[in-house]
Order: structure tokens, then sequence, then C-alpha cells
């Protein structure tokens, strides 16, 4: 029997290769600009053939390891792809077909959040990196959030969060301190009622004591004498400190001279005055005789 590849070469089957070539249609190259396509199941089937050229070539770029110069030329591919891609999106709207636009897939970083890439020509989607490209040096970076920075609170914002739970108004509505401060409370009033008992019987005894004639007993006059001087304790206490804060008001830091001192001072200073004048009144009187000798008029 003859093999495979001497089959393939004879005569028969040549021919009816070139036969089957014959019967194929010519391959349709896309067209260039997506405004020629007049017909809405072509630039539906030529949108799907750019897909299936995005999607290999984004597989591709996967591999980290095919090099720098590499990654950016399938990148930048990519880019063009999406690019005319969005043309013909735009023509099948154009010719009443369904718009893809809303679909579109968003860009990711490298933790899978969703970037946005504005285009500065303000004409369709922005540069975009794909698989190992976006680890390049200098593309790293464009992923990188910048760090937050900590805006110092104003003393609006400050006031503003403060409510009445911040002042303790509603302390009582969360039933804690009720908790806490129920025994408490019943115990600081049972010590007060007791010594209010104690002291109205003292009282009481004193009373009685002093009506009968009877003298009462040391310890309960002590008690009931003990809250009648604090008072009396507490008033001295106070005049001795005002005499103290007015003796301290003034201190004299140079001796000062006594009455004796004061008249001779006056004296001194009386003695003066008229010597003064004295002096003043002989000098005019003088004045006046030595300008009548001299005819002198004023």
């Amino acid at each position: 029997m003859a093999r495979n590849e001497e089959k393939a070469q004879s005569m028969l089957n040549r021919f009816i290769t070139m036969k089957e070539e014959e019967k194929k249609k010519p391959k349709e190259r896309r067209p260039y600009l997506a405004s020629e396509c007049r017909d809405l199941a072509e630039a539906d089937k030529w949108r799907q053939q750019i897909m299936r050229e995005i999607g290999r070539k984004v597989a591709e770029i996967q591999n980290e390891g095919l090099g720098e110069h590499r990654l950016r030329d399938l990148n930048d591919e990519i880019n063009k792809l999406i690019r005319e891609k969005a043309h013909w999106e735009k023509r099948i709207v154009e010719l009443g077909g369904p718009n893809y636009t809303r679909y579109s897939a968003k860009m990711t970083d490298l933790d899978g959040n969703i970037v946005d890439v504005p285009n500065p020509g303000g004409r369709g989607p922005g540069y975009r990196y794909f698989g190992a490209a976006k680890k390049l040096p200098g593309v790293r970076e464009l992923f990188e959030k910048p760090p937050e920075l900590r805006k110092r609170r104003t003393r609006y914002d400050i006031y503003k969060r403060i409510d009445a739970s911040y002042y303790g108004y509603r302390d009582d509505e969360d039933g804690i301190l009720e908790k806490l401060e129920g025994p408490a409370e019943e115990k600081m009033r049972a010590a007060a009622m007791a010594d209010w008992m104690e002291m109205e019987e003292i009282k009481k005894e004193a009373r009685r004591a002093v009506k009968s004639g009877e003298v009462a007993e040391v310890g309960l006059a002590s008690k009931i004498l003990f809250e009648e001087e604090e008072d009396v304790v507490e008033e001295e206490r106070k005049e001795e400190r005002e005499k103290e804060e007015k003796e301290k008001e003034f201190v004299a830091h140079v001796p000062l001279p006594d009455e004796k001192e004061i008249e001779k001072m006056v004296l001194e200073k009386k003695k003066q005055e008229l010597l003064s004048k004295y002096t003043s009144e002989n000098l005019l009187e003088e004045q006046t005789e030595a300008k009548s000798m001299l005819n002198i008029q004023r």
C-alpha cells in the first residue's frame, strides 16, 4: 500500500486540492475605515474579529519573560485595536445596531480596583496597560495611590460632633449608671438618715436634761457643743485672717519719721519761705532806689 506522503503527491489528489482552492473565495480584508461598511452584519463581524485579536494579544502579554520592548509593543497594538473597536461600535450604532460601549470593560490596577484613564484628546478611551505591562518601570508608579494627607480638623468640625451625650446628659439612657449608683445611693442615704436620727436623739436628751435641771452626759454635750462652737471658731479664724491681710497690705521698708521730726521739717520749710519773701522785697526796694537816683522811668 502507498504511504500518505505518496498519496498526497499523486496526480489525482493534487487536482482535487487545486479545484477546492479555486472554489474558495478570496480572503476578505477588514476595511481601513469603519465608515466604508454599509452592512450591520459585516460591521458586527469585523468587531468580533477585532475582539478575538485583542483576546489573543492580551493572553500573550501576560508572559513577563517576553522582555520590556516586546511588552511595550504588544501593549501599543492592543490599544490600537481598542481604538479601532470603538470606531466599529460607533458605526454599529449608526447602522441601527446595539450600543456595546455601555457594557465595555473598565481598566483595573494591580489590586483589581477600577482606574479611570481618560483620553487627553477627549475622543474614545485613554491609553491602557495590560498584563505584565503594568509592572514595567515607570508604569507601576501610575497605579500607586498617593498617600492620603490627614486633614487637620478645624474648631467648627470639632464642635459639630459635640451633642448632649458629650456633656453626659444621656448617660442615664443605657441603664448602666442606675445599676451602679442605686446601691451606693441607698448606702449614703441610710448613713445620712442614721446621723440625722442620732443628732435628733441627742438634742431631745439635752432638752430634757435642761428642763429637768439634770446634767447631761459628757459625750452628748460635747457633740452638741461641737456643732455650736464650729461657727464661732470659723468666725474667729476669719477675723484673724483679715487682720493679717491688713497688716500685710502696707510694709514700710524705710524708717518713718516721728511727729516731732515732722514738726521740725514743717518749721524749717516755713522759715525758708519767709526768707525767700524777705530777700525778694529787699531786692525790689533797692531797684526802685537805684532807678530814682538815675531818673529812670519805666
